[in-house]
């Protein structure tokens, strides 16, 4: 059985973070545009993944500030979460972590490590390569969580009890990757977008892939877990 998953786009284009996500999970995804403040009415899922943005959880945005209510109160509840970039920094500062701007632009297919403990990275090589986009950052981890994933940047991955979050963007293809890229024409150098356009290659998208495992152990978490709690079928009748 597919696993019933709350999709909360923040992206205020959605269409690509669409495209991917239902392309990486499987599972019923039930999709919800934040940005516009849509929120499921109900905590009745299996699970629930946020999305990355071009917004920063600090803004003093109605949507955003909906958005972190509804989430810690579903994190309270129990349900499994998985944050992607925007949705990672959601959950930290939803979780009491803090959340700040970088001094530096991390941008491009770079490599992360993990400690080969995780249970979101179960499979994937130790030293791993990703696409990131970001210019803010975990700063504090939320009491009681773990980190499990870094590099120079930062934090790439926390852990605390029923939420995984990553920074990096596991479901970017190349076209998304270039998309992106040159969006940031009003943030970066002419020479710092060449650069990362380069690094778009066939050879880095392949080795990013790798990554891509992380959403089947992020299902198969979610699926063991209705089972084992007996929610599975309540939260698709409800």
């Amino acid at each position: 059985m597919s696993p019933r998953i709350a999709l909360l786009n923040a992206a205020h284009d959605g269409e690509d973070n669409r495209r991917n996500f239902r392309r990486e999970l499987d599972a019923d995804l039930v999709e919800y545009d934040v940005t516009e403040r849509e929120l499921p009415e109900t905590v009745a899922f299996d699970g629930c993944l946020v999305t990355g943005s071009r917004a920063s959880v600090y803004w003093d945005e109605p949507w955003i500030r909906d958005l972190e209510s509804w989430v810690g109160d579903a994190v309270d509840r129990g349900l499994p979460f998985l944050g992607v970039c925007f949705g990672h920094q959601l959950l930290a500062h939803a979780l009491g972590g803090t959340v700040e701007p970088m001094d530096e632009y991390e941008i491009g297919y770079r490599t992360v490590e993990h400690d080969g403990e995780s249970e979101l990275l179960m499979g994937v090589s130790e030293s791993f390569t990703v696409f990131t986009t970001h210019s803010d950052r975990v700063a504090e981890l939320p009491p009681g969580a773990t980190q499990f994933a870094a590099n120079d940047y930062g934090v790439h991955g926390f852990r605390k009890e029923n939420v995984f979050s990553v920074q990096f963007h596991p479901e970017y293809d190349p076209e998304t990757a270039e998309m992106v890229t040159k969006g940031k024409d009003d943030q970066l150098s002419d020479e710092r977008i060449e650069s990362v356009l380069d690094g778009i290659t066939e050879e880095n998208y392949r080795a990013a892939c790798e990554a891509k495992q992380l959403f089947d152990n992020f299902t198969e978490f979610v699926r063991q877990r209705a089972e084992d709690s007996g929610t599975a079928s309540a939260a698709a009748d409800d």
